[in-house]
């Protein structure tokens, strides 16, 4: 019996667990996910220091006209000496620590910028563009947390604790094979019933866009003896995605070919379209998915249930497309008994989101997932929606802020 679309996601994504980690130098870690936590190894900032370039005094001494002798010079990198003694001050550089005897820093915009001697245009009070010491973070706090995506700002806060290697969980190995007679490779010379092979491309596209490594496996033929090659091979991966083969066709032998090496199958169809001939199982605790041949069914199938499930092995927390509103532009029709994924244009208008069809539904016209930014998720029991309605979207960019309509 097919499995709903809320189940079918469920179920898979119960059975997938995160990769074990690796050891990577910090650049290499950029876009991963962190594997265990980290605490501070001492405080940040480690010293105090001047936020400002000016002069470290006594906040008593600072009032306006008040003129101080400069008693010293202090570089960004230079020791914190000598003492400021009163009715003194010495000039110092942003990020320098701040001398004994010194609780203000006056900025150099605010003196006449003396050397030997300066005079105040201004008063200060104790703490003044002073960066105290653990102020931002402490010895031994918690700073990131294990499934931490790390972006340039993590990768800042590591280098700043020192570490120039991080563990992160590894990039799953995703096989990727293509299974028909009439398929050829790209580039091949072609016959009239031939078809070029795209899904392979697409699907390794979609997995290195996740941040997997993709091995594509070439096609495998409509036969016993070529399946069972590839898919044996396949499995070897930390995962395998199969596109075509798992229909009801006399040639759809790929489910046979998977159960006879040892796949146990969990689903092999889903209430939804496009995309029913979706099929999942396992090999031990290698996830296999099998996607429709058809080259729109098998992205939107791969973005609602496999990209997902590789988030998951990646290490990150958040793994499912935001679900956000958008108002209809123009009714929509479709049949019940199916949730149905609808290839949108998403826009904004006076701050709220709006959804158009991209074009032409059909599941053999991929133009219309070009021109599209996203999916209208429609529930299986609905049949007619009209313009002005509101429906559930995912964006398939959803850091993006959608175009003006």
């Amino acid at each position: 019996m097919p499995q709903s679309f809320e189940n079918a996601r469920a179920l898979i994504l119960a059975h997938i667990a995160p990769l074990t980690g690796e050891t990577v130098p910090l650049l290499d870690a950029v876009g991963r996910v962190l594997e265990r936590e980290f605490a501070a190894p001492y405080d940040l900032p480690r010293f105090a220091n001047s936020a400002m370039d000016g002069y470290a005094l006594r906040a008593a001494d600072a009032r306006p006209g008040a003129r101080l002798r400069v008693t010293g010079y202090i570089p960004a990198g230079g020791r914190a000496e000598p003492a400021v003694a009163v009715g003194c001050a010495v000039r110092i550089m942003t990020g320098a620590p701040i001398p004994p005897g010194g609780d203000t820093v006056i900025p150099v915009e605010e003196t006449d910028g003396g050397l030997a001697e300066v005079v105040l245009q201004g008063s200060a009070t104790p703490g003044d563009h002073i960066r105290r010491r653990g102020e931002d973070i402490s010895t031994g706090s918690l700073v990131l947390a294990a499934g931490t995506l790390l972006r340039p700002a993590e990768i800042s806060l590591l280098a700043s604790c020192g570490r120039t290697r991080v563990s992160v969980h590894r990039r799953p190995k995703v096989a990727i094979l293509s299974t028909g007679d009439e398929l050829v490779e790209p580039g091949t010379e072609l016959s009239p019933e031939t078809i070029v092979d795209s899904n392979s491309w697409a699907l390794a596209a979609a997995v290195r866009e996740v941040g997997a490594e993709p091995a594509l496996l070439g096609i495998a033929r409509d036969n016993h003896a070529s399946l069972r090659e590839k898919l044996r091979l396949g499995l070897t991966a930390d995962a395998l995605i199969t596109s075509a083969g798992v229909s009801a066709g006399d040639r759809d032998l790929v489910r046979e070919v998977l159960e006879e090496l040892g796949v146990r199958p969990l689903f092999w169809k889903i209430d939804i379209k496009p995309g029913r001939p979706t099929a999942f199982g396992l090999a031990g605790k290698i996830p296999v998915f099998s996607l429709p041949g058809n080259p729109v069914s098998s992205l939107l199938t791969f973005d609602t249930f496999v990209r997902p499930a590789l988030l998951k092995m990646l290490g990150h927390r958040q793994v499912l497309r935001p679900l956000l509103q958008a108002t209809l532009q123009a009714p929509v029709a479709k049949k019940a008994g199916r949730v149905h994924f609808l290839r949108v244009r998403v826009g904004r208008v006076n701050g709220h989101l709006t959804a158009i069809s991209a074009g032409d539904q059909n599941t053999g016209i991929l133009s219309t997932l070009l021109h599209a930014n996203g999916v209208a998720v429609l529930p299986a029991e609905r049949e007619n929606f009209a313009a002005g309605e509101t429906v559930d979207i995912h964006l398939f960019e959803p850091e993006l802020a959608p175009a003006e309509a």
